[in-house]
Order: C-alpha cells, then sequence, then structure tokens
C-alpha cells in the first residue's frame, strides 16, 4: 500500500480529491489537509509516501511547500494553473494534473506512482542485496523473473521498454520507462547511449565513433550519452 496525504485550501477540491483517493485500492489517505503547515506535522506523524498537494494556496504555497521538504516523497501536483508545470516537474514530481481532472486521468497518474513505488522498493531490495543477479517485471499479466547476464539491450518505446534476451527471440514488453529501468538496473554492467537505447556493457562488441555494436546490431550514439561512451572506451 502506498500511504498518501491529500493537501488543498479549497473544500471541495480536497473532498473531490478524497473521494478519487478511495476509488484507488492500493493507496491508504493518511491525513486531509488544508494547507502546508497542516501537510507537514501530517509528514512528522506518519511515513508519507505520496502528496497530493494544490500549487495557490494560502501561506505556503505548493511548490514552496515542496521546495521546503527534505525527505521529499513522491508527488502529484493538483491545480487549476497550467503555467506551473515547468516549474512542477523541475521538482521531478510523479504528473502534473489541471483541475477538473477526470478519474482516468488521476488514476493513470497514480498507476504511475506505484510503478515508482515498485522501483524504489525493488531498488532498495537489491542495494540490500547486492550479490542478488536479477530481478521481477510485469509482463504478459505475470511477474517474470529477468537474470541481468540474460539481457542484450533494453529498447525505450515511451511509456513502455521492450527487454531483448539472449534465452529467447522474443522481447519482454513492459511498462515503464527505460529510465526507470536504468535505475534498477547494476552499475557498471550496463550503458545508456541514447535516450531510447540502454545495451549490456559486455554483450558490446565494437564502438566506433557515433555507434555502437552488438554483433551486426548497429546503435546510435546520442550526444547527450556520448561522455559515457568515451569513459567505456577510457577503461
Amino acid at each position: 500500500m502506498i500511504n498518501c496525504i491529500a493537501v488543498d485550501d479549497e473544500p471541495l477540491a480536497l473532498q473531490l480529491l478524497q473521494d478519487n483517493i478511495s476509488k484507488v485500492p492500493f493507496l491508504t489517505l493518511k491525513a486531509s489537509c488544508n494547507d502546508a503547515f497542516e501537510a507537514i506535522n501530517a509528514l512528522n506523524k506518519d511515513k508519507i509516501d505520496l502528496i497530493f498537494v494544490d500549487i495557490q494556496m494560502p501561506g505556503l504555497s505548493g511548490l514552496q511547500f515542496v521546495n521546503s521538504l527534505e525527505n521529499l516523497p513522491m508527488v502529484i501536483f493538483v491545480t487549476a494553473y497550467k503555467q506551473y508545470a515547468h516549474e512542477g516537474f523541475d521538482l521531478a514530481i510523479v504528473d502534473y494534473l489541471v483541475k477538473p481532472v477526470p478519474l482516468e486521468r488521476f488514476i493513470r497518474a497514480c498507476n504511475r506512482a506505484k510503478e515508482l513505488f515498485e522501483l524504489k522498493a525493488l531498488k532498495n531490495n537489491l542495494t540490500t542485496n547486492p550479490s542478488q543477479d536479477y530481478f521481477f517485471v510485469n509482463a504478459d499479466y505475470s511477474q517474470i523473473k529477468v537474470f541481468f547476464n540474460d539481457i542484450v539491450w533494453i529498447e525505450g518505446l515511451g511509456d513502455y521498454v521492450k527487454i531483448h534476451l539472449k534465452s529467447t527471440t522474443k522481447p519482454l514488453v513492459v511498462r515503464t520507462s527505460i529510465k526507470n529501468l536504468e535505475i534498477e538496473l547494476p552499475a557498471g554492467k550496463f550503458i545508456r547511449i541514447h535516450k531510447s537505447s540502454l545495451l549490456s556493457i559486455i554483450e558490446i562488441t565494437a564502438i566506433r565513433k557515433n555507434s555502437v555494436f552488438i554483433a551486426e546490431k548497429e546503435f546510435s550514439i546520442g550526444e547527450t550519452y556520448r561522455e559515457g561512451v568515451e569513459k567505456l572506451l577510457s577503461k
């Protein structure tokens, strides 16, 4: 379960937020707060994983509130103002919802938070068990065990990735981003060379000026990731 709080100075908006949260089975609402100061008290009382918060609030705005937190939980802004979206995403929030929020859009944001929550839990598990050489992914309506040394490369497709394996010709299709998956893989064994390409280092057979090869397959090197490839070459 994901422990959350709702923060909004408008009573009707707060009630609607509570109702929406109650419809999501993996959310547990720990507190409903009328302002940021009540939210700070709630964060001090319970372990909170997710904050739903308005932006325009008296005293301390939602942006100021989130900026003030040292140990930041996941955050979903729920606001009537579109113009703060850029500032919101600069804070690495989960999502930015503009009122009135359709229920299906709210649920989509919650599902995104759930994926991040599960990935964080998996990362913590790998950190406490460094000898673990596998992880589980949601694919084909099942939890599939994937060994790190079975991965050849990972292809990013927006909200999905394809994990190409040595053990099968059919890639695993997983609903997550390549960025989130990159965090879960062991450091030093995989390298991101493009926004849509994450490769197993041991499977790389050649590197040219603008390309990396795995056998006969060629991958382009993105400018953002060129420095990482150069560091790999220097080793």
